[in-house]
């Protein structure tokens, strides 16, 4: 026997079956989103942080990459809690995406790798006064940078 909630949403319904037939449908309900949140982990970090994509001749070798790019997964994130949504996404150039949406892990990586290429630049650059051209350069190759 199992117990199936049925989800009325904007877009349609949605069903969500469990096992366990004395669940309460809150239970049911916080356990499809958990396992939501957990897939989309497990997306982002293979398919952004590239784990698994390892290519090492020794094992340990792959285990310390795989933990590397967990550990990279896991920098972006708390680097990112903090920030505003307009720090982390310019959708500026994409008119058709939903401006609302939630910020992806992979635009906030891009948000992480354009700062430290800007501060890397003007640390680089010192107290000497910038030409305007410069700093548009600059502005227009941090945008295409992530």
């Amino acid at each position: 026997m199992i117990r199936v909630v049925i989800v009325h949403e904007d877009d349609g319904w949605r069903a969500y079956g469990c096992t366990d037939a004395d669940a309460s449908v809150a239970d049911i309900l916080e356990a499809a989103a958990g396992r939501t949140a957990l897939e989309q982990t497990n997306k982002d970090v293979k398919e952004v942080e590239g784990a698994g994509q390892q290519q090492l001749r020794y094992w340990r070798a792959n285990a310390g990459a795989f933990n590397w790019c967990l550990w990279s997964y896991t920098a972006v994130e708390w680097w990112a809690w903090p920030k505003p949504f307009a720090e982390l996404v310019d959708r500026s150039q994409a008119p058709w995406d939903e401006t609302q949406r939630r910020a992806s892990h992979a635009e906030k990586r891009k948000a992480l790798q354009q700062e430290c290429l800007r501060e890397g630049f003007w640390r680089a650059w010192g107290e000497r006064p910038c030409p305007p051209e410069i700093r548009q350069a600059v502005d227009v190759l941090l945008a295409m940078a992530g």
